[in-house]
């Protein structure tokens, strides 16, 4: 997709948030030599290994050794290690001792040989990558060399999994490579099938196949219930590289077609999300069966070009001419959704293939610069997080001490323990795959604690326990204890912050005290020793036995507050005594923070819940804190303006008195005096560059207002950092006496799309998953459906199988644009099958 434009770095808190995406640079790998007793000793089970035995290299198999050498790195991502064996004259081994045997290359798993290679079909790294991963995924990847053998395998798969039908010319190909590669990702969902038979292109129905090119089909056998029924077949249209197909492998789990019934302009699909148009066919009640078969007809010509979305002029109020019947939306930022009035499908199909030429050779031209260019577009983020995962995709995670749940051991398993803390993910979304790298961390930090299950549920397999449990986005967690509501994770998901928000969930909130000297040492951080090291601050709420109202709104924001902070409760005939040693009256809240012997008293002007929570994460917030990528969330929720000292390291004896004496003096905290530590945020840099487009020198302290104007000031560099000088700086800003040095963008700072709807993109290989009308082929009507389906949501989507099934039953499927356009509603042209699709 095209690089967002350098408007959105300004935002201070976008380039915080950054921070936490920057991938890790790995290092370069070399080929290792071993004699045959080291190596067979090394050899571990599970672990692949490629060796080559050699005696004396000779010239001749010194081209061979540098495209082995070439390749160390490439297979290494894959846990694949690649071995030179040094044999000694004297070894006649079976792999030492034969001439022909030193021509060959030996693929182990383990200490059990999987596969022998001729090094002549090892010429360069992609066909050293091709074949080894071809070997090893010999269950993922099928090979067919007849028609019929291709008919068994996709006859097996129908109305169970999809296909992916790949022919190459020849394997060891770079695209035999990118094939293996995305089945090393894909493998478990869709069946590959590979060949290098170039009659089968012609038996697949391609039309005078080329034998020189290779080729990709996604056959959609899911939905094909009856044998007799032929998959779906979608050609991939562009080279076979790996980002191509794994973007048309996401592309084909898409839904087909997505009814709208919201404003276009907030719509967004997975379509959009990788670069591709979106095409609206504008739908009112009395033409709605006739342009849901006009949208279907146009989703499956233009699957993979673009989206095709139904939008319902009675559901949302346009502003737009009756007579529009299209309306087009590009991925492009910024640009206006265009509403046309076509005559048919035909015209759409011509519109999208223009602009998708005109897109691509926009993106050709971007090339060359993406490496030099920032970008926040959340394709981009995913990406960093895939690779992350990808990284150590082959390192075995810990997760024996981590329950795995089904639907039929999800609700016994809520019994086993006090508290069970579940983790819903899906296993082929990349940030599912990072938190649970957290979550197994989290789970030995917890050993031995009693009480506490921690366990784990793979909703792509098991997707009705996440339906029930009402999960609709991953990876979520949530904490469920008995006869009480899950309580669910909404914070950073880093090991130490999670582990925090269990152990202190443990805990009651608010715990409900009995006597005075129970409530003096719950100020003093009496609680259980297990949760010393998560404790920081304890709020204690005091009440008079006749303050019920201010009760119940303290016992809800404590359900609100639980894992986040610790909540003591006093409301004996003594309250009174206890409020007044702090110099307050009930109803009040008393805070004594760890490591801080005095006690601050807070009267509660405010009963209701949500104000009682406001305040006491406002009274939790630290009076001049470091600002981290953790913290600045809760810091620009105050929405004030921030006085920030960045630093190169810790700051000053004499800058921090200063700083946190101006802070303590903030009548009402007017603004956010904070500091922020270049070494401990790097990200910094950027954001000095974006405020002063160079770094200035260090220490600087500077005032902005992130929500007002966006302006920047830099306090003068000749004046000490003192109260004094910054408050009468102040007085000069206020004042308008002071020049801003930038200004930064008004815009609000968001995502720039979205997040996906996880559980609508499991829909084509997960049916069942959610209730819909069932269909088998001869039945004369369509099943009902079940009663608690959601027909009134805001966006119902149809996948590509279920659609496909639905068209089959119309036999004359519209290709008119009837719509909203009044003059075409009565046109009734010929109808066109689609079923070479």
């Amino acid at each position: 997709m095209p690089a967002q434009k350098d408007r959105w770095f300004p935002s201070f808190s976008f380039l915080l948030f950054c921070a936490s995406f920057i991938p890790m640079l790995g290092s370069t790998s070399v080929l290792q030599e071993l004699s045959p007793q080291e190596y067979f000793s090394s050899l571990q089970a599970g672990r692949a290994s490629l060796a080559y035995f050699s005696h004396n290299v000779s010239p001749g198999a010194q081209p061979f050794l540098e495209q082995i050498e070439n390749s160390v790195e490439a297979l290494q991502d894959y846990g694949i290690s690649v071995v030179k064996v040094n044999c000694p004259k004297e070894d006649v081994s079976r792999y030492c001792g034969k001439e022909n045997a030193l021509r060959k290359a030996y693929l182990f798993r383990g200490n059990m040989l999987i596969r022998e290679f001729p090094t002549d079909a090892l010429f360069d790294v992609n066909s050293i990558v091709a074949n080894v991963l071809f070997a090893l995924l010999f269950n993922e990847v099928k090979y067919v060399e007849t028609l019929t053998d291709l008919q068994n395998i996709e006859n097996a798969l129908k109305g169970r999994s999809n296909m992916v039908f790949v022919y190459v010319p020849a394997t060891g190909t770079a695209e035999h490579r990118a094939v293996m590669e995305v089945a090393f990702v894909y493998g478990t969902v869709h069946q590959f099938v590979l060949t290098t038979e170039a009659t089968l292109l012609k038996d697949t129905g391609s039309d005078e196949p080329d034998a020189s090119s290779a080729r990709l089909l996604f056959c959609h056998c899911q939905q094909a219930t009856d044998v007799a029924q032929p998959c779906r077949k979608t050609p991939l249209e562009q080279d076979l590289t790996v980002l191509n197909i794994h973007r048309h492998l996401k592309l084909m789990g898409a839904p087909l077609v997505t009814e709208v019934a919201e404003d276009p302009e907030k719509v967004s699909t997975v379509h959009l999300q990788l670069g591709l148009p979106l095409v609206f066919i504008l739908s009112q009640k009395e033409t709605y069966e006739a342009d849901r078969r006009t949208a279907e007809f146009l989703a499956w010509q233009l699957l993979g070009k673009a989206g095709v979305a139904l939008l319902s002029r009675d559901l949302v109020d346009l502003n737009v001419l009756l007579r529009s019947n299209v309306a087009l939306k590009t991925p492009d930022e910024g640009v206006p959704i265009k509403y046309l009035v076509l005559e048919d499908t035909d015209e759409v199909i011509t519109l999208v293939e223009d602009k998708s030429k005109v897109e691509q050779i926009q993106e050709d031209e971007d090339e060359e610069d993406e490496d030099e260019k920032e970008n926040d577009n959340q394709d981009v983020q995913d990406d960093q997080v895939v690779e992350a995962v990808s990284r150590d995709k082959k390192r075995e995670l810990p997760l024996e001490q981590i329950l795995t749940l089904t639907e039929e051991t999800f609700h016994s398993a809520m019994l086993k323990a006090a508290q069970t803390v579940v983790l819903f993910y899906a296993s082929w979304e990349a940030v599912s795959l990072a938190v649970l790298q957290s979550y197994a961390e989290v789970a030995d930090h917890l050993k031995g604690v009693q009480g506490v299950l921690l366990s784990r549920v793979n909703c792509w397999d098991w997707p009705g326990v996440c339906t029930t449990e009402n999960v609709t986005q991953f990876p979520t967690i949530k904490i469920y204890k008995k006869g009480e509501q899950p309580l669910m994770y909404n914070g950073m998901l880093g090991t130490e912050e999670l582990t925090s928000f269990i152990m202190l969930s443990r805990v009651s909130c608010p715990l409900k005290l009995m006597t005075i000297d129970e409530a003096e040492g719950y100020l003093r951080g009496e609680l259980p020793s297990e949760l010393s090291s998560y404790h920081h601050t304890s709020v204690l709420g005091v009440f008079s036995t006749a303050m019920s109202k201010a009760k119940e709104a303290f016992i809800e924001a404590g359900s609100i507050l639980s894992g986040h902070v610790t909540m003591g409760m006093y409301f004996e005939d003594d309250a009174l005594a206890l409020s007044r040693k702090y110099a307050v009256s009930p109803p009040a809240l008393l805070l004594a923070r760890s490591g801080d012997r005095s006690v601050e008293g807070i009267a509660l002007s405010k009963e209701s819940a949500q104000d009682i929570v406001q305040m006491i994460r406002y009274r939790l917030l630290d009076t001049f804190p470091e600002i981290t990528v953790q913290n600045l969330p809760h810091y620009l929720q105050l929405r004030k303006p921030f006085l920030i000292l960045f630093s190169d390291g810790d700051i000053g004896q004499l800058e921090s008195k200063e700083m946190l004496k101006l802070a303590k003096g903030i009548p009402q905290q007017a603004f956010v005096p904070c500091w922020l530590n270049l070494k401990n945020t790097p990200v910094g840099h950027g954001v000095l560059k974006a405020y002063f487009a160079t770094v200035p020198s260090l220490p600087v302290l500077v005032w902005v207002n992130l929500h007002a104007g966006g302006q920047v000031f830099k306090f003068p560099p000749e004046q000490s950092v003192t109260e004094t000088n910054i408050l009468s700086w102040l007085e000069k800003l206020k004042a308008g006496l002071e020049i801003p040095s930038s200004t930064l963008s008004e815009e609000d700072w968001k995502p720039p799309l979205p997040a996906y709807d996880f559980l609508q993109m499991m829909d084509t290989t997960a049916p069942e998953f959610t209730l819909r009308a069932s269909y088998r082929h001869g039945d004369g009507q369509e099943q009902q459906q079940p009663e608690g389906s959601e027909e009134k949501a805001t966006v119902r989507e149809e996948t590509p199988e279920e659609a496909g099934v639905k068209a089959e039953k119309v036999q004359s499927p519209g290709r008119d644009l009837r719509g909203t356009a009044p003059r075409l509603a009565g046109r009734e042209k010929q109808a066109k099958r689609h079923s070479e699709l």
